[in-house]
């Protein structure tokens, strides 16, 4: 999955970001998307995950209907859909954590050669990221940005050195 990359920074940032906004490990947590290897993150530090089945959420957000959980998590998943709007505003969840890779000016947005699922539909801003969030009824709570920087040499690895790559939000429904 990772090709010889594992994402630690990226892991080590998300799962301190999770703890901080949900310090309760009695949490069930949704997990948008098929099982990965940051779900055991999750489960070691406490937190009971379930995740969805892989179904399209633009076409099948059934998962998020049911109250079967106390939080959505949904870490690099919203870049892949048409819509988020619509499973952010359709979900019956209270409390998100949801993370995203953003867009740099420097890189084209990303497409997977071989695999239709890993491509990006949306290369987010901030701004753009937070819009969806009040337009579909959510408020943000508490925001991070950080840098991802590989072990490369070139003009672009050293733009990643200082160039925030991954915005990190929580937040909660509005009543």
């Amino acid at each position: 999955m990772y090709e010889n990359t594992f994402p630690s920074k990226r892991y080590k940032h998300t799962i301190q970001f999770l703890k901080e906004v949900v310090p309760d490990t009695n949490t069930t947590i949704l997990d948008l998307g098929v099982r990965n290897p940051f779900v055991d993150f999750m489960e070691r530090e406490g937190y009971t995950v379930k995740n969805t089945s892989g179904e399209d959420l633009d076409l099948d957000a059934t998962a998020l209907q049911k109250q079967e959980y106390d939080v959505i998590t949904a870490f690099e998943i919203f870049e892949h859909l048409l819509s988020p709007f619509h499973v952010l505003k359709d979900a019956k969840g209270s409390r998100i954590v949801a993370s995203i890779p953003l867009k740099l000016w420097f890189s084209p947005a990303y497409r997977s050669k071989t695999d239709p699922w890993d491509r990006h539909y949306h290369e987010f801003e901030d701004w753009q990221f937070d819009w969806i969030f009040e337009k579909a009824g959510w408020e943000i709570k508490k925001r991070q940005k950080f840098t991802n920087p590989v072990k490369k040499i070139g003009i672009r690895p050293l733009l990643r050195l200082f160039t925030p790559r991954y915005y990190l939000i929580y937040a909660e429904k509005k009543s």
